[in-house]
């Protein structure tokens, strides 16, 4: 965990003005993005901490969007699938929208009901180089892509 600097405290929570949902360190967050018709930006709060001022600020770890990566958008990558990237950022708390949740890729395609806040991670990304891991996935006999939770896979005879 980084170090605090002098005149901030760290915080063990924060609760979302006008959401009444409390954000620990851990929590996925959705934050608010600039331009008001994109979609929420996603990311893992590590760290929360206020000045002497008592405005919160929160260290968080983004995940990226498939159309957001070097490689863009490919036909095997979910509606709801992010990447965890290296890239750490400080913003203030009161861009927090809300919480969501981020599963693991075999938790989420055991989902009941995905809800609105669910979203799921399979790869880790480095934002500097488009560099993801793994590097490789699972991939089917005959189409020879991954598996994609938002498409009814029918299993053919070859897989």
């Amino acid at each position: 965990m980084a170090k605090t600097k002098p005149g901030k405290k760290d915080l063990d929570s924060y609760t979302i003005k006008g959401r009444n949902k409390v954000v620990r360190p851990g929590d996925c967050v959705l934050l608010r993005p600039s331009d008001s018709d994109k979609p929420p930006y996603v990311a893992r709060v590590e760290k929360l901490e206020a000045d002497h001022r008592n405005n919160v600020k929160v260290r968080v770890r983004w995940y990226y969007r498939p159309e957001e990566s070097l490689g863009g958008r490919r036909q095997f990558h979910g509606v709801k699938e992010l990447f965890l990237s290296d890239h750490y950022d400080m913003q203030s708390a009161h861009t927090i929208e809300g919480k969501c949740i981020v599963h693991s890729f075999k938790n989420y395609t055991k989902l009941d009901n995905v809800g609105t806040e669910d979203y799921f991670s399979r790869f880790e990304y480095k934002a500097a180089t488009g560099a993801f891991t793994p590097d490789r996935v699972t991939v089917y006999y005959k189409c020879e892509m991954p598996y994609n939770p938002d498409d009814l896979m029918v299993q053919c005879e070859g897989c």
